[in-house]
Formats: structure tokens, sequence, C-alpha cells
């Protein structure tokens, strides 16, 4: 099985640099991935004693962070390597501070994996949520470098637990051990007599809770926000913005917004200008107007990243995107820590803090544009409940830390 897997990734291989000659995408996930031993020799030694975390994207990048800060405190003398599969991750986090080396992860051919682990040599390597890459993971068992699962989570619908799964249960084998988010996860790996295995809890927790110690301040916003009632939406896409332009342009409640789109293509981003009525501003336009000025507008477009975080600290309500397509609803949880009421679509099923605090009432699904205008009308006019239901986001948020301990605690005693 695995003789046919890397005749599949070599095809794969071969037919994405075709594609990358038409996609701009997928000519950043093959060209930044040829520099990547070169940079690897130049910057690690064969002395250096260094630990590896591994992320798909952004998202994991950002679940894994609170571990890898904890480790890079606890490991001062060894170098972290974090590396990332997709463009979305890498070209947004590639510049971090926690990490020594950032690159993409070489696919997951035989030769890649020998060539990556050699260079590496990680004493420890940490996979954040989930990928299972079946040649890398050869290679640390191998040579048996202690080797974990964080913020894991399993479904039964999975590879592992099908019949025809034996291939894939095996790249478990390697794990020294499976920190998972709950308990069902937990039963699963069980199933599969993998007792190797703790329920730690989701890590973005930890990192969320972490935000409210910095400094969130952003002159511009506060400037436009003006202490009106604001409704910020982030990380929309189209779908979501069919639905919240036309109701920007149709109310009348004195609110103003603040919206990050998902995609900040300047087509997009002039398109999503273009169609709303109301008086609106972009963040690239700021420079060359006083940033005093932005009171007297009524939509804020953030046609940037990186700083939608900060810009929760000033919502009133937040809308998180993503929620009408796949595979769904965007992290909930950076608004929630703040203790901001929150709208989604209605696709969150996948997600265990979306679907806790629906079903707590901190957070409201609505599936078309009259629940929208129902959702944000008892947010805006009645006090009481946006403040009751952000209590219980930012509740929610408390009281589900600890992920972090849980795990440092554990690979102290290993």
């Amino acid at each position: 099985m695995l003789f046919l897997y890397n005749i599949i990734v070599q095809i794969a291989n071969f037919s994405l640099k075709i594609i990358a000659q038409f996609s701009p995408k997928i000519k950043l996930f093959i060209d930044g991935r040829k520099p990547v031993f070169k940079i690897l020799t130049a910057k690690i030694k064969p002395t250096d004693k260094t630990i590896w975390f591994h992320a798909a994207s952004l998202g994991e990048y950002e679940q894994g962070l609170p571990v890898i800060e904890k480790i890079k405190e606890k490991f001062p003398n060894h170098k972290i390597v974090i590396t990332f599969f997709s463009p979305s991750g890498y070209e947004v986090r590639k510049n971090n501070t926690v990490a020594d080396i950032t690159v993409y992860l070489p696919l997951d051919t035989k030769k890649n994996a020998t060539a990556f682990i050699k260079l590496v040599h990680p004493e420890m390597a940490f996979f954040i949520k989930y990928e299972y890459w079946p040649n890398y993971l050869n290679e640390l068992r191998k040579l048996e470098t202690p080797t974990y699962l964080i913020s894991g989570i399993f479904r039964k619908n999975q590879m592992f637990f099908k019949w025809y799964g034996g291939f894939y249960r095996k790249a478990l084998d390697t794990f020294t051990y499976f920190f998972v988010q709950n308990e069902s996860s937990k039963k699963l790996l069980l199933q599969l007599g993998k007792t190797n295995v703790a329920v730690s809890g989701d890590t973005r927790f930890d990192r969320v809770a972490t935000i409210l110690e910095k400094d969130n301040s952003l002159d511009f916003i506060e400037a436009f926000k003006n202490d009106t009632l604001t409704i910020v939406i982030g990380s929309s896409w189209p779908k979501d913005e069919s639905l919240l332009v036309e109701y920007i342009n149709q109310t009348n409640e004195k609110i103003k917004f603040i919206i990050a789109p998902h995609n900040i293509k300047n087509e997009q981003i002039q398109e999503l200008k273009n169609s709303i009525s109301k008086k609106t501003v972009l963040f690239s336009e700021v420079e060359t107007r006083l940033i005093a000025s932005l009171q007297d507008f009524d939509v804020f477009i953030i046609d940037t990243i990186g700083i939608l975080t900060k810009i929760y600290s000033y919502a009133d309500i937040a809308y998180v995107g993503g929620g009408f397509g796949n595979p769904g609803v965007h992290n909930i949880l950076e608004p929630a820590t703040f203790g901001v009421p929150i709208v989604i679509g209605s696709n969150f099923s996948h997600f265990a803090e979306a679907t806790a605090l629906v079903n707590m009432g901190g957070c409201i699904s609505i599936a078309n544009k009259n629940e929208l205008s129902d959702a944000f009308s008892n947010l805006i006019r009645n006090n009481d409940v946006r403040h009751e239901k952000g209590h219980i986001c930012s509740t929610f948020v408390q009281m589900n830390k600890g992920a972090t301990s849980i795990i440092l605690k554990h690979i102290s005693e290993d």
C-alpha cells in the first residue's frame, strides 16, 4: 500500500506543477517548496538541537501557538522548526517570531521525508490537529523520535475507522501520545487499541484567552467607531456578504459596520465596496485621509490581514463568516474571548466550539436574510440580551482553558 501511495504522491506532484502555470495559489505551493532544503542546510547545524512543529495552515498554527511558545520557554537551547502545508498558512506567518526556521513541508515522498528528517533531526515532533504523512511518520519512527498529536480530533467517518483503512491506521502507530479535544475522539482511538491518549481539550482556548492580556488598541478603529454600536463582520465570503450587504443597505439602525473579508483581492474588494450604498472607506485608503475623518463613514472594509483579532475587541456584535460554505464557519473564539455575541451561518456542525455556543445561547445561527435581520435587530435593540450572550461567550472561553498545561505536564513526565 505504501508503494501505491508513493506513486500517487509522485503523480500529484507532477500534476500540481502543470496546474501551477494557471493558478497563483498552486504556484506558491510549488515554488515555495523549492528552497526548503537549502534553507534547512544553512540554518541548522548537525550539532543543533531542534524541535519540529507541523501545521497544515494558519488555523492549525494559531491552534498550536500556545504549545509552541511554552516549549520554546522550556527548551531555550533548541531551535524551533515550523512547517506549513498550505500557502494560506505559510505566507501569512512565514515571518513569525516564535520559530527559528519556518518553511513549507516538502511533499511526502520517501526521498523528501528522509532528507528533511536528516537535516532537521528533531528531538521531538508535534503535529497539530491532523495531517498524517506516512513517509515522514515512518522516518520519525525509525529514529524513535517522540512524536505527538496535539488538539487532535477524530470522527468515525475518517479512513482510520473504515474496514479498508489499515494503511492509514498504521500511520497512527508512530505517535508517542495523542492529545485530543474530546471524549469521542478518545473512544475512537481506544477502539483501535490506542491507550496512549488523553483528553486535553483544544489549545485554541488558551491562545484566545491570552489575547486579553495584549494591547488590542487601534486608533483608526477607535476613530471610526466613535462610541457608536458596531457590528464586526470577520472572514466573510461572498455568500455571507450577499445577505449582509442587503441588511447594511436597508437598515435604519444607528450602527456602524466593519467588514474584514476572507479574500482581499482588489477586484473582489472593489466589488464589495460598490455594492454598499452607505458611506464606505477601505483600510488601504486611510493613509490619504485624516484618521479623525473616519467617524464620518458608516462602513469600514479591512482590505489587509493580521488585525482582525484586535478589531474584534471593538465589536458590540460579531458576524463570523464561512457558515454558508465548506468546510464551514471560521474561528468564533476570537470574538468570544472579548465577550461579544456572535452570529453565524448554518454550516457549523463540524465545529465543536460553535455547536456548544449555539446550544448555550451565546451564538446565533441564521439560514437566510430574514433570520439575519431578526438576529441583528434583537441584539441591537436589547442591551440585556446582547450583554448576556456576550457573557456566555467569554465565560465559555475561560472555562475551557488549560489544554496547554496538560500537554506540557505529560511531556515533562515522559
